[in-house]
């Protein structure tokens, strides 16, 4: 073995250690993605659902209203809330944040009277 060739194993192993790092890291990120976004999509549909039973009367209270709550109680926060047609339907859009802070996931969803 030559001298000039000493230690170049340790630096191959590092460089390979930080690469496994980098992708275990890499690969939390995109389950923490798909999480959050089903957790939006997921808290999206309930105040959907919710809102628009409160818009067709089935429930007390404002529609709108009514959604953020369920929003809420779903770890997300209620981006918007539109009342498409007035004792119909309704569109919600829901945002859950990521907890590593690299962004959030939004979705929306829309709900009314069954066909």
């Amino acid at each position: 073995m030559n001298e000039r060739d000493r230690g170049a194993g340790t630096v191959l192993a590092l460089a390979l250690a930080l690469v496994v790092v980098l992708s275990c890291v890499a690969g939390a990120l995109v389950v923490e993605g798909f999480a959050a976004a089903a957790k939006a999509a997921r808290a999206a549909d309930l105040a959907a659902l919710m809102a628009a039973d409160v818009e067709r009367g089935l429930r007390p209270g404002q529609a709108c209203a009514a959604a953020e709550t369920v929003a809420r109680l779903n770890g997300a926060a209620l981006v918007s809330c539109e009342i498409e047609s007035p004792g119909e339907r309704v569109r919600v859009s829901a945002r859950v944040p990521m907890s590593s802070g690299w962004g959030s996931a939004e979705r929306r969803a829309r709900a009314g009277r069954p066909p």
